[in-house]
């Protein structure tokens, strides 16, 4: 009997090795069994699976994957002054991987939980930038580090104007959120991603895709 397989973890779940055993889109991989390693809040296993290469030989191999679920980000745009909001919070570990000091520069994000991308990223939205958001455009789905974490991470552009916004802080202090909200012009923003400052990839992808919406005019509103 195993916690998280046969017995409730603390989140009450079972049944957590049964996940990618059904798996048949791919005729070239025939999963063999599924190891629930850590099974904490989020869960990493391994798996062994049959793999079928281009010449038509057969190996054996596994992999871990950590699996903390899906996620959605936003990147608010004021398109009058062409400022945007990002937040700035202590990141443990980026801070283990080199960053001088942990605290991230980042676009709004959070993981879905129990709710659709668009709900998730309005809840995020308005606990880390204080913005209740209006008309919001989906950009795309992303997979952020697919050789180990199963996240698909959806992303978002809406605007916001500064009656909005209701403070310079945000997060949930019973979740250990303590979010400084940075209102910064667009230019800066690139410019930070240029110099280092911003290093979070999520957050330079809806920059740099905000400055090609906009290039050769004016850019464009969302709402």
């Amino acid at each position: 009997m195993s916690v998280g397989v046969d017995l409730p973890d603390g989140r009450g779940r079972t049944g957590l090795d049964r996940v990618g055993r059904d798996l048949h889109g791919n005729p070239d991989v025939r999963v063999r069994d599924v190891e629930v390693v850590s099974d904490g809040w989020h869960v990493l296993r391994r798996t062994t699976f049959d793999y079928r290469r281009a010449d038509g030989t057969w190996t054996t191999q596994q992999r871990e994957t950590y699996d903390r679920g899906n996620g959605a980000t936003i990147l608010l745009h004021d398109p009058e002054r062409d400022t945007v909001l990002l937040t700035r919070q202590f990141r443990y570990p980026v801070y283990v991987n080199g960053h001088p000091d942990g605290m991230l520069i980042e676009a709004a994000a959070g993981l879905l939980d129990d709710d659709d991308p668009e709900t998730a990223i309005r809840r995020e939205a308005a606990e880390e930038l204080g913005v209740q958001v209006g008309p919001v455009t989906h950009l795309f789905d992303v997979y952020m580090s697919p050789g180990s974490v199963t996240e698909r991470l959806h992303f978002y552009l809406a605007t916001y104007t500064p009656q909005d916004r209701t403070g310079d802080r945000g997060g949930v202090a019973e979740e250990g959120e303590d979010i400084e909200i940075l209102e910064l012009p667009l230019t800066e923003a690139l410019a930070m991603i240029a110099d280092g400052r911003i290093a979070d990839g999520k957050t330079i992808m809806l920059l740099q895709h905000l400055a090609l919406r906009g290039r050769g005019g004016p850019l464009e509103r969302i709402r």
